[in-house]
């Protein structure tokens, strides 16, 4: 295909045809910016669809994150929620009972302080 246009080239040259030789270059550079803007429009939508994929993985990824973290703290408010109910009873029985120290340290034994997390 080089070799085609270098012979049409030089033909037009040989015979002083300067105005169909610039008609002809100009048409071979509109030709070749059409190629480059073909070229960088495949690109473009390349560049796009890789872009759109990575979009899709962070965002299955951010909602496995999320569930995780739902999950966390569905188990930790049922832990605090144990807690608040094991030191309800601690009370209950601290008001209605005469305890002794010796039994109010036993109750308080049993009661959890820190949260396993």
């Amino acid at each position: 295909m080089i070799k085609f246009f270098r012979k049409i080239r030089q033909n037009l040259l040989s015979e002083g045809k300067t105005g169909k030789y610039l008609k002809y270059a100009i048409g071979e550079i509109i030709l070749v910016v059409i190629g480059i803007l073909i070229a960088l429009q495949i690109n473009n939508w390349n560049e796009d669809r890789k872009s759109e994929a990575k979009k899709q993985d962070y965002y299955v990824q951010l909602l496995d994150d999320l569930s995780n973290d739902i999950s966390a703290v569905q188990y930790t408010i049922e832990e605090f929620s144990n807690h608040q109910k094991e030191y309800n009873k601690y009370l209950i029985s601290y008001n209605n009972e005469g305890l002794t120290p010796l039994k109010a340290y036993g109750q308080i034994s049993k009661l959890t302080l820190i949260s396993p997390r």
